[in-house]
């Protein structure tokens, strides 16, 4: 994996699509471990910020790409660090279970890409993000762990013409 250089953090984003509403029981066990998962996550090193619902523990309740698609947006110092998270905590678990819940996917469903320390991403960036995943294939600006690039490279596109976008927050 690569390590950023530059002053940035690593964005992510993940959707998936499930096969019952939340509150169907068939789909329990995944809402039992939100909460457990989500507060590994805020605990983890290396994590800096997640989103949220507003007034809820988690973004459940927003849909952005459809009543049945949850999404999963976080920023992470690194991309080790979201990694190892991912794949060498409990939330390993939660992976393993997922088909129970959750439709496999036919087209890209994680979308990286570097963010200047101090950006939050919105949803509509990050959608973006995956889209260009989707069209492109991987580039500096939307890749995944399997095809992974530097933050040095996603500045040197980005000095090029490749801006990230506008609408964003910071902290």
């Amino acid at each position: 994996m690569t390590t950023p250089t530059h002053a940035a953090h690593l964005a992510q984003l993940n959707v998936a699509t499930l096969r019952y509403p939340l509150d169907d029981p068939r789909v329990a066990p995944f809402v039992e471990m939100l909460d457990p998962v989500n507060a590994a996550a805020d605990g983890t090193p290396g994590f800096v910020w997640r989103l949220v619902e507003d007034g809820e523990g988690d973004a459940t309740g927003l849909r952005p790409l459809g009543d049945d698609v949850i999404v999963n947006l976080s920023v992470w110092e690194s991309q080790e660090a979201l990694w190892d998270f991912a794949y060498r905590s409990g939330h390993l678990e939660v992976m393993r279970k997922r088909r129970d819940w959750f439709h496999r996917h036919v087209e890209a469903h994680l979308v990286l890409w570097w963010v200047p320390v101090g950006h939050i991403p919105t949803v509509r960036e990050a959608v973006e993000r995956l889209e260009d995943l989707r069209a492109h294939g991987p580039s500096p600006r939307a890749f995944t762990f399997a095809s992974s690039y530097g933050a040095a490279e996603a500045a040197a596109e980005a000095a090029v013409g490749h801006a990230p976008d506008g609408d964003s927050a910071t902290v």
